[in-house]
């Protein structure tokens, strides 16, 4: 998808015309955008040989989307990722997240952009070990300057938005793969981000977990409007998504609607109750 950009300070909300041979993704003139992307590059160099990872590829993700990015090894997804998240910089092409230009930015201007608009979520949780679930999620608020009163406030409250009250104080050895997670997408919350970034957030899930954790996302995004980025492998995960954006050889080779989003409450719903065994 191929969007053009204009240097005044009124940044066109919607794509006018495709140009690669997938469809338009129509989206109402209201809705803002928070990611666009337009004709990025980027060039690694490794020794006298240059790598192409991404090849003029634009993509625009509205507010309130729920867009899920799949490709295999090499396509250029994780290097999508990087920079959609203000962890590297385009070789050339603009980035523009909830109108702000990041694409020249320093490194210490993007990692304050990382703490102000965008939470992440990652496939090893990276919760720290010796601090308890509260703590964890109190982090990001800490970095931001945030009063102590504050960030437990916040803190109780994006704890309890995932299922965790009365697992505040609990640390990551007292609690299941899945409550990690759900720790890692209250930190992702308690700074109300523009943007929510998750990688692979499933991939160290079983099944019933990774559906609890999809159920999370959708009720985050139907709910409180809140934008998601979602990278996967996984076609079944992709599939909770509304918009599926599929890279290739560092390119985009498909952006589509998803015809019919597979709704996570409804399958919890349906899937057998879980019996807690007694200790012995």
């Amino acid at each position: 998808m191929s969007t053009t950009f204009t240097t005044e300070a009124q940044i066109p909300r919607v794509p006018t015309a495709p140009a690669q041979d997938f469809p338009l993704i129509a989206q109402p003139a209201s809705v803002l955008p928070v990611i666009q992307l337009d004709h990025i590059h980027k060039t690694y160099t490794m020794g006298d040989v240059e790598v192409h990872a991404l090849r003029g590829i634009s993509l625009t993700i509205n507010e309130g989307e729920f867009v899920a990015i799949m490709g295999a090894s090499g396509s250029g997804k994780s290097t999508t990722m990087n920079i959609i998240g203000c962890l590297d910089r385009p070789t050339r092409g603009k980035y523009i997240l909830d109108g702000e230009d990041v694409s020249e930015m320093s490194k210490d201007e993007r990692a304050d952009i990382r703490c102000q608009k965008i939470g992440f979520v990652f496939q090893g949780f990276n919760l720290l070990s010796r601090t308890s679930a509260l703590e964890n999620v109190e982090l990001p608020m800490l970095y931001a300057g945030l009063n102590g009163a504050t960030r437990h406030e916040r803190a109780m409250d994006a704890l309890a938005s995932v299922g965790l009250t009365g697992r505040e104080q609990n640390h990551s050895n007292q609690l299941s793969g899945g409550q990690q997670q759900r720790v890692a997408v209250a930190r992702a919350l308690v700074n109300n981000p523009a943007l929510i970034l998750a990688d692979e957030p499933t991939g160290n899930l079983d099944s019933r977990t990774s559906v609890e954790v999809m159920e999370i996302f959708q009720r985050l995004n139907r709910e409180r409007g809140i934008t998601l980025v979602l990278v996967t492998h996984e076609p079944d995960i992709a599939e909770y998504a509304s918009r599926v954006v599929v890279f290739k050889d560092g390119k985009i080779k498909k952006d589509s609607l998803v015809a019919k989003s597979r709704d996570a409450a409804e399958e919890l719903r349906n899937l057998p109750a879980v019996v807690e065994e007694d200790e012995d």
